[in-house]
């Protein structure tokens, strides 16, 4: 569920809602990252640090941030403090200074952070795995603050293609990972989402990058 290593994620019936299925593992949990993944996952780390305006004394959430939470380990040390959710995570990260790690599904696992109170907020190659990706939007504008920034990464339909080749026919990629996805963004498939979640028109930059396998949106508060 994020931009962390390869796993077999599994996947239980119900959830706290009652209504979805509910991922145990994350990404990331067991095995290791192909080549074409770790190439993947560089090139999303590379992307956020270029989007983020700066990560120097800011509080970060890194929402599907994978078991291993990497981006945040990579960035940590030059922010003020940071929040790692997935649905398992590495047990070291809980013993980290100035970082806070919550394991649970999105969007539930969020719901007892407060209002405004995140500079960063980042969520990469995860909406795609939920079932109700809306209120995981809305519940990142609630936390984001004045000012902030959120940052999103999903795949495109276009790369619905690429990461079903990788996967199911070239074993390149966890076809696990695959069979978990419900659904997949264009631009215009995503900016109606954030504005439904409360962003507004000019707040929202939203682009195909890698080469259209992506969609990435920049949503930044007044």
């Amino acid at each position: 569920m994020s931009n962390s290593e390869d796993s077999s994620p599994a996947i239980t019936p119900g959830s706290s809602r009652g209504d979805e299925d509910v991922r145990t593992q994350s990404f990331g949990q067991h095995g290791r990252l192909s080549p074409l993944d770790r190439l993947g996952v560089w090139l999303s780390c590379r992307r956020l640090k270029q989007q983020a305006g700066g990560l120097a004394g800011k509080k970060l959430g890194d929402f599907g941030c994978g078991y291993q939470a990497r981006f945040v380990r990579d960035v940590l040390p030059v922010l003020r403090e940071a929040v790692v959710v997935d649905v398992a995570l590495a047990p070291d990260l809980k013993a980290i200074p100035h970082l806070t790690a919550i394991e649970g599904p999105l969007p539930d696992a969020l719901e007892d952070l407060p209002d405004a109170s995140f500079d960063v907020i980042t969520c990469v190659s995860v909406l795609e795995h939920l079932s109700r990706p809306a209120d995981a939007l809305k519940e990142f504008r609630r936390l984001l603050a004045p000012g902030g920034v959120c940052l999103v990464n999903v795949p495109s339909w276009w790369g619905k293609w690429a990461l079903e080749l990788s996967a199911f026919r070239l074993g390149l990629s966890p076809r696990e990972e695959m069979d978990d996805h419900k659904a997949y963004y264009d631009p215009r498939d995503l900016w109606p989402l954030l504005i439904a979640a409360g962003f507004l028109p000019h707040q929202v930059q939203c682009r195909r990058y890698k080469l259209g396998l992506n969609t990435f949106a920049r949503c930044r508060l007044d």
